[in-house]
């Protein structure tokens, strides 16, 4: 049971992000055919599993930082009307 959720990891994280295997592959270091194969033999090796998990990180962390980003430009623009107003 557990390798069959692993699996749908996979096609779980396609599905979120809206890659296909290849892009899926290109991001994460694999072939597109790595990938096919381990949803066909409803395997899926722990670097494989590490490598999208990292990668959801990675994801993760650029949101993230694109909110502080926008936070960051907002505090700025308050800060300066405040100063123009004073």
């Amino acid at each position: 049971m557990e390798k069959r959720e692993e699996v749908h990891l996979v096609k779980r994280v396609c599905k979120e992000l809206g890659l296909n295997y290849r892009e899926l592959g290109e991001k994460i270091g694999y072939s597109e055919s790595n990938l096919r194969k381990s949803v066909h033999l409803n395997r899926l090796s722990p670097p494989l599993k590490k490598s999208i998990e990292l990668y959801l990180e990675v994801i993760n962390f650029q949101k993230k930082e694109e909110e502080t980003k926008e936070m960051k430009n907002t505090l700025k623009e308050f800060l300066n009307k405040l100063n123009l107003e004073n």
